[in-house]
């Protein structure tokens, strides 16, 4: 099962404003349970079945960050000999990796831990909602553990204490480099940092996965080399604040295969250019330095691609919010990224009716949206979220008002985005294919992130496969998709 992506927290994984609104409320689920295929055989990290040894399986829920987490417990997994299977009956336990950033992921995770135990009985639970262990044991006092967010040792612990350690399994070496991936092949996500040091007040983010805690960069590098050496196409960077990537080290001097290289995001982002793919930036915030990262792009270094979430515009939902930056100082900066680098495709997410919001306000944020041009916008409304200060602010707007903006936002958006991309009619760009499907190919340019952006249609285009990068004009397009034909060499 795949559904539409939820992550409100860093405000990435909400569909464009053009579509349908509703399926962002739901969490995205990638399950070892229904497609084994798509997350070992596909990514060639196992080979057959091993009868003798304990049987796992997986399901994951939520953000791209919670998905690399259960790439992480997958490959220890496989590395120590778990087969992973793909039914609930063929397994000796099931992990679920839950999301608890809103309600709806919250009942969502519940629910799955529910239909894991009935079809199952063992189940471990880790994850954002891990953090709240007396809230799952209470809906479900059977489960066999709960481990929090990012508990990787943990939760292998927990396996071994329920499953007995393969002894032997001479399919380990098989393994690859990159470890299991649950993405295609061609692309993968590359977490920079646990945790985030903002204190938002519609996020409960840094009271379960804690403050920033950047990687080394050493061990970022080399873990993206090996997916560049595995046929990874493109690298999407992210954490819960990108921007702020060595922080917490005070940007520190490291190394790497003997050379030094300082915890920066702009050195990361240079060394990542070496390996000759597809460098993605996700949540990113509007610190000065992101300056020199527009100077990157505008070099070819790095794709033209900024997701950096607004969240509003108007000063005071921003304060109440606390979040940083005004739209005046937000819309001079944008004027001068794209001066410096034109090409550049900016996708941010806002959210409507944040509790206290007026209409003058929202009026506001649409006046903002219709001068920024931006390229890939989310949306959605406000939540409440258990924990969140936000819910102890006075005024909440009423759900039918809330709705309203939202639908008046999505139109202003809609017309924004048909115009942008009507304005790309007979360019050519080069497009990383994603699927071969009964109607032709589909991939992506550097203005479409996966899942969450829009896609490049190629009618009867049979010839290419997953992982291709081919030269593609524009020849028509709506308010999110475009589609095109292959440029002949």
């Amino acid at each position: 099962m795949t559904v539409e992506q939820f992550d409100p927290s860093n405000s990435s994984s909400v569909n464009d404003s053009v579509k349908n609104e509703a399926s962002s409320q739901t969490v995205k689920q990638t399950t070892t349970l229904e497609n084994p295929a798509k997350v070992l055989a596909a990514q060639n990290a196992v080979g057959a079945s091993v009868e003798s040894a304990a049987r796992v399986g997986f399901v994951s829920l939520g953000c791209p960050k919670n998905l690399v987490d259960s790439e992480r417990i997958l490959t220890q997994l496989r590395t120590e000999g778990y087969d992973v299977v793909p039914s609930y009956h063929d397994a000796d336990m099931v992990i679920v990796n839950t999301c608890g950033f809103i309600d709806a992921a919250v009942q969502e995770s519940l629910d799955t831990i529910g239909e894991a135990l009935k079809e199952n009985g063992k189940v471990l639970v880790t994850g954002c909602l891990g953090a709240k262990e007396d809230e799952i044991t209470e809906i479900h006092p059977n489960v066999l553990g709960v481990t929090g967010p990012h508990a990787y040792e943990e939760v292998l612990n927990q396996v071994h204490e329920h499953l007995a350690k393969p002894v032997h399994n001479p399919f380990v070496d098989l393994v690859p480099d990159q470890g299991v991936k649950l993405t295609p092949k061609h692309f993968a996500y590359l977490k920079i940092s646990e945790g985030c040091n903002h204190r938002c007040t519609f996020c409960i983010i840094p009271s379960m996965r804690g403050d920033l805690d950047s990687r080394p960069i050493g061990d970022v590098i080399g873990e993206a080399k090996r997916l560049a050496n595995a046929g990874v196409k493109e690298v999407l960077v992210i954490s819960q604040d990108t921007s702020a990537y060595g922080v917490d080290v005070k940007h520190k001097m490291d190394f790497y295969e003997g050379m030094p290289v300082k915890t920066h995001l702009k050195q990361l982002c240079e060394e990542l250019s070496k390996l000759g793919i597809w460098v993605r930036l996700h949540y990113v915030y509007p610190y000065p330095h992101v300056d020199d990262i527009i100077l990157l792009m505008a070099e070819g270094k790095i794709l033209p691609y900024l997701d950096i979430p607004f969240q509003h515009a108007n000063k005071r939902i921003l304060k109440l919010m606390k979040r940083p930056g005004s739209s005046e100082r937000v819309l001079e900066r944008i004027q001068k990224w794209r001066e410096v680098c034109p090409e550049l495709v900016i996708r941010s997410t806002f959210i409507v009716g944040f509790p206290g919001e007026t209409e003058e306000e929202f009026e506001e944020l649409l006046a903002f949206l219709r001068e920024a041009q931006l390229d890939r916008v989310g949306c959605f409304k406000y939540s409440p979220v258990e924990g969140a200060t936000a819910n102890e602010l006075p005024d909440h707007v009423p759900e039918a008002v809330m709705e309203d903006r939202l639908q008046r936002f999505m139109a202003v958006q809609a017309e924004i985005s048909a115009q942008k991309l009507q304005a790309r009619i007979g360019q050519e760009y080069l497009v990383l294919i994603d699927e071969v499907n009964e109607l032709g190919a589909v991939g992506r340019s550097y203005m479409d992130a996966p899942e969450v952006d829009g896609k490049v249609h190629l009618s009867d285009e049979f010839d290419v496969e997953p992982g291709d990068q081919i030269w593609v004009q524009v020849i028509h397009a709506d308010e999110h998709d475009v589609w095109g034909i292959k440029v002949e060499d």
